[in-house]
């Protein structure tokens, strides 16, 4: 783990409610595909969010925090975050956290699970599996509840487009008429695909409860629990 200061380069929305803050450190920082970062308010108040940059852009790191009235947690941070900004002063971090980073030692093919904003943890690995040129099979899956919520949809798909072993799959909970692709739960999609989870390694990511539902059902649909990571499983039974 390092902990560091770092400025605030920038704060956009991607949706109305999920904002992409830019933050650079004053040193390089050094972190695996899949881990994150905490964000230091105060000596025993640290929140934790997903790092969305690849591990090789050390220069700088991306988040995407999904912030409302209703999440003190995540728009306590935002605001903290937009302070800094403001006055052109540095937050304290702590980076290279989390144990369920991507493994390159295997020949499994794997599968990316995000659910709303858990989007940000996967989107790191997706992008460092396309920078080495990874040859296994990669199914990324995301789910939201609204279309207007897939803010990355062109850029996941062009991640796709990229590669022939590189799969993206958007699921909508309550799609519009319009909407073409596959509907529901994320995890029900990608049982309903895949006949059997067991030759997998599968990461993912998303509000501890959906967790612990996926990591059952997939367990139930043949998955190997040692294939399968998720920094939620260290908070859930």
């Amino acid at each position: 783990m390092q902990t560091l200061h770092a400025e605030v380069i920038a704060i956009s929305p991607l949706t109305e409610f999920v904002h992409k803050v830019v933050l650079k450190p004053v040193e390089s920082v050094t972190f695996e595909a899949g881990q994150y970062l905490q964000v230091v308010l105060g000596e025993k108040d640290k929140r934790a969010f997903s790092i969305a940059s690849r591990p090789s852009q050390s220069d700088q790191l991306e988040l995407h925090i999904g912030a409302s009235a209703a999440d003190s947690y995540a728009m306590q941070t935002l605001d903290h975050l937009r302070a800094a900004h403001q006055d052109n002063s540095k937050v304290t971090i702590e980076t290279g956290l989390g144990i369920s980073q991507l493994r390159l030692q295997c020949e499994r093919p794997i599968i990316l699970l995000a659910g709303g904003t858990g989007f940000s943890y996967v989107k790191s690995m997706a992008d460092h599996l396309s920078e080495i040129g990874c040859d296994r099979p990669v199914l990324f899956y995301w789910g939201v509840r609204e279309e207007s919520a897939l803010y990355a949809h062109q850029e996941m798909q062009a991640w796709a487009d990229s590669r022939e072993n590189f799969e993206f799959i958007p699921v909508v909970e309550n799609p519009t008429d319009s909407w073409t692709g596959h509907t529901g739960y994320v995890h029900k999609a990608v049982m309903s695909d895949i006949a059997s989870l067991a030759p997998y390694d599968i990461y993912m990511a998303g509000r501890f409860d959906m967790i612990g539902i996926v990591r059952d059902d997939f367990l139930a649909h043949g998955a190997i629990r040692e294939n399968m990571y998720a920094d939620a499983f260290a908070f859930i039974k």
